[in-house]
């Protein structure tokens, strides 16, 4: 999803900063007692992450844009239809957005599986695994 691609991004540039911070020495910086908090980047990318939804679903509500959250499918009637836990609604335009959820694999189907980690998994971690 594009909230999971900021996320990662976040990450991302937070292990740039850590790589810049490695090789400061051979630039002649001195950085000794650097130390990296977990909790605050954790704190500040899921505050950030819910910035964008709260930015995204205004400019959608500004936008005349009804949201219905639900299980649905296209039906076969003649106009753009989809139906939606048993309710049909019709309109010039339908985005489906179909999120989406990781299949884990069982151990037994991949030997080793539950040793993995999904990036749901990821984002939820409370400490730097080691």
């Amino acid at each position: 999803s594009r909230l999971a691609v900021c996320a990662g991004q976040v990450m991302w540039n937070a292990a740039v900063h850590a790589e810049f911070i490695h090789d400061h020495a051979d630039y002649g910086f001195e950085t000794p007692g650097v130390k990296f908090n977990w909790r605050t980047i954790k704190e500040k990318r899921d505050a950030y992450v819910t910035r964008l939804n709260e930015i995204y679903e205004n400019n959608i509500k500004k936008a005349h844009i009804d949201i219905i959250r639900g299980y649905g499918k296209f039906t076969a009637d003649p106009q753009p239809t989809v139906e939606v836990d048993g309710k049909k609604y019709t309109a010039p335009h339908i985005l489906i957005a179909t999120g989406g959820r990781p299949a884990v694999p069982s151990d037994s189907e991949i030997p080793g599986a539950s040793l993995g980690i999904t990036s749901d998994g990821f984002f939820d971690l409370e400490e730097l695994p080691r």
